[in-house]
């Protein structure tokens, strides 16, 4: 290409002259002398005049000869880049072809040692393999075992609460009383198959003058009190039950268990777990208004008597001690705003009176006169031999105080204490939900009846002391966070209505007595519960044998209400 520039480049540089150069002729020839003058006029004659067209047409193709030269000069240029950047892809085509082999050369190398590495790798592959084998075997049977280990644990249900309480106790004409006490409880409840279900419950218990003790099953309330001192902790529940898939109707339950039938605080108090067994059928129905029916047997088991002489023994006091009966009741729903559940219950107590001898038992004479207490022997002369020592029966039942009424059975030092009544508790609940306009406020409303039908009249008495009232109203709920509950109670409680020492503890007295209950309940959180509860109550006949008085009450004054005053926090877990 530059050779071809070097060539065309001198014959335009000639063309270009020789038009200079006529231009500079046509000049000097139109200065030149007259003679000069003569001479042209005759060349003229002799040629052609050269026209001002034809100086245009001139002037026009030099302008398109410079038009070309231009174009050819521009693409000699694109020519020259073209060949220079060839030349420069040659020389990288060149250079990447030199790495290449270069490349190559260490490539053949590498697959050298790439094929012993393959080698080593194929090897050390298979030990992956069978170790990844043996990890999976192993991996296999860990998830076996934690699997068997999750669905073990999936069988356990932990639970428990921890309840603490101010409480407050205000009577004219006593000392006010304030203390603080604490109640814990735990417990894991689990399935160990399909068909049974067992639990096992701890709980605090109570301290009687310093010492701890068991002998209290009312309560498992702590006081704050006796220096620090560590508290009790016993066995609250512990129980199984069957409930078998193929009949989900039937359920029998053996041991210490919570009440599974329908009872209120004029009964039994809330914190008393009875020991026994229980067999209920229940059937559930798709009517309207039967919703469900059950039966429920019961057999508890209050106090057994190891095998022994009874010629000895007072009556009704060496035999094993229950209380047999059963209750039927139901759920309807009349409308769909309304459920109703009935309930009555028969249950009779055989052997009673060892609850009074082991609550009240019959102490020592003070002297050779005192009656219904158990005479000391004479001291002997000397020289005699010293007989064995009387001691009083050991107090096995604390809790509440005898309010029922009572007689000394059996003579000398066989002298029991023993009930004037006997006990068969006839016993109707009805237990009401009403729905209202406010889904979080439903209104409750439970009353009760209830009649001992082996009641008996007790000297002094007015007439036969053995009908039990009950009333319950709540207004509210307690399952969401937030939820409100407010709430009255009245019950009146004849002497021998019921057995004194099993029914609520936190009342004005166990029996003979008139109570009143208001109560705000009002969950924090979902397992957090304040409570405020409020007793006003007092004794109904004050002139009964163990009617519960006020301390120093003098002769002629009426026994003044009973106060108390209690606030809860409870957590549960």
């Amino acid at each position: 290409m530059k050779f071809l520039r070097w060539l065309v480049i001198p014959f335009l540089a000639i063309g270009l002259a020789a038009q200079t150069t006529g231009q500079t002729t046509t000049k000097t020839t139109s200065k030149r002398t007259t003679k000069t003058t003569t001479k042209r006029h005759r060349a003229a004659a002799a040629a052609p005049a050269v026209t001002q067209a034809d100086i245009q047409s001139l002037r026009d193709a030099l302008a398109a000869q410079q038009q070309q030269i231009q174009q050819l000069s521009e693409a000699l240029k694109q020519k020259d880049e073209a060949w220079q950047q060839a030349q420069q892809q040659l020389t990288q085509a060149q250079s990447a072809a030199t790495d290449a082999q270069t490349k190559a050369t260490a490539a053949e190398q590498a697959s050298t040692q790439s094929a012993a590495t393959v080698t080593q790798l194929q090897s050390d592959v298979k030990d992956v393999k069978s170790n990844a084998t043996n990890a999976a075997l192993t991996t296999q049977e860990e998830q076996k075992k934690l699997a068997g280990l999750e669905g073990t644990l999936n069988r356990f249900r932990w639970t428990g609460d921890v309840r603490v309480r101010g409480e407050s106790f205000f009577q004219n004409g006593v000392a006010d009383r304030n203390r603080a006490r604490i109640r814990v409880r735990l417990g894991v409840e689990g399935k160990p198959n399909e068909d049974f279900l067992a639990g096992v419950f701890l709980a605090t218990g109570t301290v009687v003058n310093g010492a701890p003790t068991f002998f209290n099953p009312l309560t498992t309330n702590e006081t704050l009190t006796s220096n620090f001192e560590k508290k009790t902790i016993g066995l609250d529940r512990g129980y199984i039950i069957y409930n078998p898939e193929a009949a989900k109707w039937l359920k029998l339950t053996g041991g210490k268990f919570a009440y599974d039938w329908a009872r209120t605080d004029i009964t039994f108090d809330p914190d008393l777990n009875p020991e026994g067994f229980t067999e209920r059928a229940s059937f559930d129905f798709k009517n309207s208004f039967f919703k469900n029916v059950y039966l429920q047997g019961m057999e508890l088991l209050f106090n057994e008597v190891p095998g022994g002489a009874l010629s000895a023994v007072p009556p009704n006091l060496g035999v094993d001690s229950n209380a047999l009966g059963g209750t039927f009741g139901a759920k309807l729903a009349p409308i769909s705003w309304w459920t109703s559940t009935p309930s009555f219950t028969i249950l009779n107590w055989n052997g009673a009176d060892e609850i009074a001898q082991a609550s009240f038992p019959v102490g020592l004479c003070s002297s050779g006169s005192t009656k219904n207490c158990i005479l000391q022997p004479n001291t002997p002369a000397v020289g005699k031999p010293l007989p064995n020592p009387v001691i009083a029966a050991l107090v096995t039942l604390n809790g509440n105080p005898m309010t029922n009424a009572t007689r000394i059975v059996g003579t000398g030092t066989g002298q029991k204490r023993a009930f004037v009544s006997g006990f068969e508790y006839a016993d109707f609940i009805w237990d009401n939900v009403f729905q209202t306009p406010w889904k979080r406020f439903p209104w409750r409303v439970t009353a009760e009846y209830e009649q001992n039908l082996r009641a008996r009249l007790n000297i002094g008495a007015p007439s036969i002391q053995d009908k039990a009232y009950w009333l319950d109203t709540a207004i509210g709920q307690q399952k969401q966070k937030h939820d409100l509950q407010v709430g009255y109670s009245w019950w009146r409680v004849e002497q021998d209505a019921v057995i004194s020492q099993f029914v609520q503890d936190d009342q004005r007295a166990p029996t003979n007595n008139l109570q009143n209950r208001f109560y705000v309940n009002w969950l924090i959180q979902a397992n957090t519960t304040a409570s405020l509860t409020y007793y006003l109550g007092h004794t109904l006949n004050q002139n009964l044998q163990n009617a519960a008085l006020a301390p120093g009450l003098k002769k002629g004054l009426s026994d003044p209400y009973l106060n108390r005053l209690q606030f809860d926090v409870v957590y549960k877990f």
